[in-house]
């Protein structure tokens, strides 16, 4: 007799297309800041993304209103996440190797965890606490595996971070409150609210001068807005809505193991024992997250 799928397993392909997705963009982002200021490129992306997402949402038949009471949350969830995150994994793409960068990013279960149990008073289970320790060691790895490279870009080391610990607050504050509001709308609402302080920010930092970049640069800015950001937020949000925060980070924490992968083959980035370490506790405690027990 067959059993019915998790809901953990039920987001399978949601975890897989967006491991994809994401992790293949971190190698990009130095190429069109040669060019523009990071401000700018996120600024044009972030809200082509939103434009994009909420005409995907009004073709698949849903309406663009969000009840009253939802709106102060996705405010406050946009401007954590969004905004920090984009901006801050921006920095830290371009100022480290771009795979180190991704695994600082997504220490978003270690923060997300740390939150709720200070914060809200939620232990984790056994299991997800052994899954956060495994997360913990396979980053370890890779930050000690290139720590010269830290030590010379602290604000790349503190933009990860920060960036990191932006997407935890954001995706506790969307779980933590009653949310009718399907997550196509929802991204994209939040995508056009992170895009808005972005843009005044890159107008009055920028030179207003019109020019119009390079070939590469701009085909990278297309890909990143509508692949990355809008389908992978789509993705995204719809495994928010289906596991914890914590156990969401964590299931995704391949994206930065690929992105490593990606920038040792193509970029020439470090990849050796520490590496493999990485892959191995990052495997393990995904598994361990994705599976039902305590």
């Amino acid at each position: 007799m067959k059993h019915a799928p998790s809901p953990h397993q039920s987001v399978l392909p949601a975890v897989a297309a967006l491991t994809i997705m994401w992790g293949t963009n971190w190698g990009l982002f130095p190429v069109p800041v040669r060019e523009v200021s990071v401000w700018t490129f996120r600024s044009i992306s972030l809200l082509c993304a939103a434009v994009a997402v909420l005409l995907i949402a009004k073709f698949l038949g849903y309406s663009l209103q969000v009840p009253r009471r939802e709106r102060l949350p996705l405010i406050a969830s946009a401007l954590c996440y969004m905004f920090i995150w984009h901006i801050g994994s921006t920095y830290a793409a371009i100022l480290l190797p771009s795979g180190q960068a991704a695994v600082l990013g997504f220490t978003m279960p270690i923060w997300a965890t740390l939150i709720l149990w200070l914060v809200f008073g939620e232990k984790p289970s056994a299991r997800l606490f052994a899954a956060v320790l495994l997360s913990g060691i396979g980053i370890a790895a890779l930050a000690f595996s290139s720590w010269s490279a830290y030590d010379s870009a602290p604000l790349g080391f503190t933009a990860g971070l920060g960036a990191a610990f932006g997407w935890a607050v954001g995706t506790i504050i969307l779980q933590r409150s009653p949310m009718t509001t399907p997550s196509v709308v929802s991204t994209g609402w939040q995508l056009l609210i992170a895009g808005i302080p972005v843009t005044i920010i890159a107008f009055i930092q920028g030179t207003r001068e019109f020019f119009i970049p390079s070939l590469p640069a701009v085909l990278v800015i297309v890909y990143i807005t509508f692949i990355p950001m809008s389908l992978g937020n789509i993705a995204w949000f719809q495994i928010v809505n289906s596991l914890p925060a914590t156990v969401s980070g964590i299931s995704i924490a391949l994206v930065p193991i690929l992105a490593m992968l990606i920038g040792a083959v193509f970029l020439n980035e470090p990849f050796g024992l520490l590496q493999v370490i990485a892959m191995v506790s990052t495997v393990c405690a995904i598994q361990l997250a994705l599976n039902k027990g305590n």
